[in-house]
């Protein structure tokens, strides 16, 4: 995937999907996309049972499903609770034939219609209207039920997360698809804003052992220049501010979110930023590769913290078609490319030898400085430097001015010794006794 010859190098058709469906793949998912590997890896599992709500059964024929192998180890009352839990997700029926929308029904569809990109808060007032009750009773359903099970393992919380988007997406079936996205970003916002808590950096995770070896993997690599990247910059800038600064901002910032689009949001600014970034530093237009160069420098410079953990938690409960395809959709995937990058980085990939990236390593060689990556610590020591001088000039010049008051004064006392000396000379001093003396 890399070149030495260039430093970095990344093809585009790498970032799509190995299946060809031509959605963008991702490392986490071994290069498929979200539902290419949510079916590959539900293929290699045959005794594990859909729980969608296309698959439920009718009573008749049978019992409902468990949620799989994991459940089927649990004893009979547990299995009858999950089982619970599915009729308020989906309803006893398998796939209950449609009926026609009512009048309140087509209204309310007509007030999500009408609502403003990005307008959460008139999205929740009109959730709260009779219009919209079974639409808010199954999120209520799904919140209440899902804060239930958070000892679930965390994977099972996800194939939930993502069975209850598919299923609740066919009640915005009338809307026009930019819009029905729109309902399920705000659907996610509702969801993920209450689930964060149970199921960010889960216990049934290794997220949080990976966050640290990450942590400490990008502490490391700190020597690691612009340079060494190809990262493109101006030479002459190197006392001008950081242009990645905004980029940093943004990518740290993530960590303070709470939903998955919320944190995609972060993950596009800081991409937006490196682009502009890149276009400021050169005057040739950023391609492919020097923006994921620019992308691994931010997070080699940032150290975000929970960084695997955030990417981890997007992957498990962001919308799939905000991974897929779009600009977040890009920008995430260069994003993933950059962390696998840094996890894998070696020698050859910065053009160095085997022994010297070793000796950076473990600190036997100073790291180099050049272009952005010195530039704060060099304006630093230059500041550093002429404030020395300036205080060396005042001791000099104050040190002067006390040698010179020195001098004058000691003119002065001999001036006024030898006014004395003149004085006593013409009129001598003569001492006479009185009687009072005697």
């Amino acid at each position: 995937m890399w070149a030495e010859q260039r430093g970095i190098h990344v093809d585009q058709s790498e970032l799509l999907c190995k299946d060809g469906c031509g959605y963008y793949g991702n490392p986490a998912w071994q290069g498929y996309c979200s539902k290419c590997w949510r079916v590959r890896t539900r293929s290699t599992q045959p005794d594990r049972q859909e729980y969608g709500p296309s698959s439920c059964p009718s009573p008749a024929g049978g019992a409902p499903l468990t949620f799989s192998k994991f459940e089927e180890k649990k004893n009979t009352e547990k299995g009858r609770r999950v089982n619970t839990m599915r009729r308020l997700f989906w309803g006893s029926s398998p796939s209950p034939p449609k009926k026609e929308p009512s009048e309140s029904q087509i209204a309310a569809l007509k007030a999500f219609q009408s609502l403003q990109p990005g307008d959460f808060t008139n999205f929740l007032k009109l959730l709260r209207r009779p219009a919209s009750q079974n639409l808010q009773s199954r999120c209520t359903a799904f919140l209440n039920t899902m804060e239930a099970y958070h000892d679930l393992p965390v994977e099972k919380q996800s194939d939930l997360v993502q069975d209850f988007y598919q299923s609740i997406a066919g009640h915005f079936g009338s809307l026009p698809e930019e819009q029905t996205v729109q309902m399920m970003e705000h659907i996610e916002k509702l969801i993920m804003t209450r689930l964060h808590k149970w199921v960010f950096c889960h216990d049934s995770s290794d997220d949080e052992q990976k966050d640290l070896v990450l942590q400490r993997r990008i502490r490391a690599l700190k020597w690691v220049t612009p340079k060494m990247l190809r990262v493109p910059f101006k030479e002459e800038g190197s006392e001008a501010s950081d242009p990645f600064l905004t980029a940093i901002t943004a990518i740290i910032e993530m960590d303070a979110r709470r939903t998955p689009q919320d944190k995609l949001t972060c993950v596009s600014k800081c991409s937006q930023s490196v682009f502009q970034a890149l276009a400021s530093s050169s005057s040739e237009p950023a391609n492919a590769d020097d923006f994921l160069s620019g992308m691994i420098h931010v997070v080699l410079k940032a150290n975000p913290p929970r960084l695997h953990s955030n990417m981890q938690y997007i992957i498990r409960f962001g919308l799939p078609h905000s991974l897929m395809a779009g600009e977040s959709g890009y920008y995430f995937t260069n994003l993933c490319c950059a962390v696998a990058f840094i996890e894998k980085l070696d020698g050859p990939a910065l053009n160095l030898s085997p022994e010297e990236f070793e000796e950076y390593m473990q600190g036997r060689r100073p790291p180099p400085h050049s272009g952005v990556e010195g530039c704060e610590g060099l304006c630093r020591a230059r500041t550093n430097q002429q404030l020395l001088a300036e205080v060396t000039r005042r001791q000099e010049k104050l040190a002067e001015g006390v040698c010179a008051m020195q001098a004058e004064l000691s003119q002065w006392v001999q001036a006024v010794q030898s006014q004395v000396d003149d004085i006593q000379a013409k009129v001598p001093l003569h001492i006479t006794s009185t009687e009072s003396d005697i």
